[in-house]
C-alpha cells in the first residue's frame, strides 16, 4: 500500500480536473469560432464561413476551402468536432499545468491566470499558422492580428473557465483579482 502511495504522490502534479478542463475547453472552443465568424466579414470583408472552411480543411482537405465559402451542411460539423477536439486537447494541457496552482491556497488571482491564458493563446497563434503551415499551408493566408487576437482571447476564456471551474468544484471561494 505504500508503494502505491509514493506512485500517486510522485505523479501528483500530474493531477487533472476533468470537469474544469473539458468545461473550459468547450466554453473557449465555442467562443474562438464565434469571434473568428464574427471577425471575418467586419473587419476582412470575408464569408463568416471562411474561418470555418479553414478548420473543417483539416480532415476534409483543401477542396472546402474553393469558393464559393457559403454555408454547407457537411462543412460545419466536421469544423465544430477539429475545433472541439483540439479544443479539448488544450484544455488538459492548461488543466496540467494551471491544476497544482489552483488547487493550492491561495488561488491564483484572475490577472495572473489571464496573462498565462493570453500567452498560451499567443503561442498556439504561432506554433499553428508558423509550425504547421508545412502541413496546413492555408494556415499561412490567415496570419494576421485578427487571427492572433482570437487565439489571444481564446486562450484567456480557456484559462479563466479552467480557474473558475476548478475553484467552484474544489467548494471554495476565489481571491479577487488585482
Amino acid at each position: 500500500m505504500a508503494h502505491v502511495t509514493h506512485l500517486d504522490h510522485r505523479y501528483a502534479h500530474f493531477s487533472l480536473n476533468w470537469e474544469a478542463a473539458i468545461g473550459a475547453a468547450v466554453s473557449a472552443g465555442v467562443v474562438f469560432v464565434a469571434l473568428e465568424m464574427l471577425m471575418a466579414p467586419l473587419f476582412l470583408g470575408m464569408s463568416p464561413w471562411a474561418p470555418v472552411r479553414m478548420i473543417a480543411a483539416i480532415v476534409l482537405g483543401q477542396d472546402v476551402l474553393a469558393p464559393p465559402t457559403t454555408f454547407s451542411v457537411g462543412i460545419l460539423p466536421a469544423a465544430l468536432i477539429v475545433d472541439l477536439v483540439l479544443s479539448i486537447i488544450y484544455g488538459i494541457i492548461v488543466g496540467l499545468l494551471l491544476h497544482r496552482w489552483i488547487a493550492g491556497a491561495p488561488h491564483p488571482a484572475a490577472v495572473l491566470v489571464a496573462a498565462f491564458g493570453a500567452v498560451f493563446g499567443l503561442s498556439l497563434y504561432l506554433i499553428n499558422f508558423y509550425g504547421f503551415t508545412g502541413v496546413f499551408p492555408w494556415f499561412a493566408d490567415a496570419r494576421n492580428v485578427l487571427s492572433a487576437f482570437a487565439h489571444v482571447v481564446y486562450g484567456l476564456v480557456l484559462a479563466l473557465s479552467y480557474r473558475g471551474i476548478a475553484i467552484r468544484s474544489l467548494g471554495k471561494t476565489p481571491l479577487k483579482s488585482v
